[in-house]
């Protein structure tokens, strides 16, 4: 879809101060080799490294620059000892991907555009600010084997026996020698069952017995606080693409509601004709 289109940005590669005063400024229209009259350029050979895997692009330059030299020359070689027409398969590859690297083209632009300080800065409030940061909870919990076990902690613990005593006198998990405490923990933290228990009590509250995949929870509410938010330099790569995909969104939406859009409804079509390479011509 193209919403999830995004482009790898390009590391441009810093020369040393020695190398540009050795070398004359770059020219990406050079002809570096023709093959029977037909150029190819050093823009040619820099997109096809860019183009490369990262494992690849991890080898010596000078390695690179060769092997790169031999696959358009052995390219170029084989397109000349072909027919002059282009096939059927070839020319709707060429629309697809010139297509698809126009519009990825484009949605960069937008993209790089929308992130600015005022819209860091907006989007850090409205994700992190007031009550969108959340809840955190301090708890602490028993864990046992059987739901009788914890009913019975539950019960003794609300009675008024120390809940901390009691989770390291009857506790399986990590945290019972040390009274059971969890400390601090937000949204996500922890299992689903633990965490729709914990944000039904209130401070000081013990709750009924809890069932995870850990076995049987008996859990103590200490208290709650607003989540502290993270300085804004913690979350900025964060920002940055949310930043990014609502401006790609709003561009998108944009372009879909001023357009005149046509398309044949899939239950006239027998979508498994897709896998039909063979329908289209060599």
């Amino acid at each position: 879809m193209l919403k999830s289109v995004k482009t790898a940005a390009l590391m441009a590669a810093l020369a040393s101060p020695v190398l540009a005063e050795q070398h004359a400024p770059v020219d990406v229209d050079q002809v570096v080799a023709t093959v029977n009259g037909t150029e190819i350029t050093l823009g040619h050979m820099i997109m096809i490294r860019a183009s490369l895997p990262e494992q690849l692009r991890q080898l010596p330059d000078d390695v690179l620059w060769e092997g790169i030299m031999d696959q358009l020359i052995q390219q170029t070689l084989l397109v000349q000892a072909g027919p002059e027409e282009v096939s059927q398969r070839v020319a709707l590859a060429l629309d697809n991907e010139e297509r698809a690297l126009r519009a990825a083209e484009h949605a960069q632009a937008a993209m790089d555009e929308a992130v600015t300080e005022a819209a860091l800065a907006d989007a850090y409030a409205e994700t992190y600010e007031g009550e969108n940061r959340g809840m955190e909870f301090n708890a602490s919990h028993i864990l046992v084997e059987t739901e009788e076990k914890a009913a019975a902690l539950a019960e003794r613990a609300r009675a008024g026996e120390d809940f901390a005593e009691l989770a390291k006198e009857n506790s399986t998990g990590p945290s019972g020698p040390n009274g059971g405490e969890l400390g601090w923990f937000g949204a996500g933290m922890m299992v689903a069952e633990f965490e729709a228990a914990v944000k039904e009590l209130g401070a000081g509250d013990i709750s009924d017995p809890v069932q995870t995949q850990f076995g049987w929870h008996v859990i103590k509410l200490n208290e709650t606080r607003v989540a502290e938010a993270p300085a804004m330099e913690e979350v900025r790569a964060e920002l940055e693409q949310q930043v990014r995909n609502a401006a790609l969104d709003e561009v998108l939406d944009g372009l879909t509601e001023a357009a005149e859009i046509t398309k044949t409804d899939k239950a006239e079509v027998d979508t498994s004709v897709l896998k039909n390479i063979d329908l289209i011509g060599q």
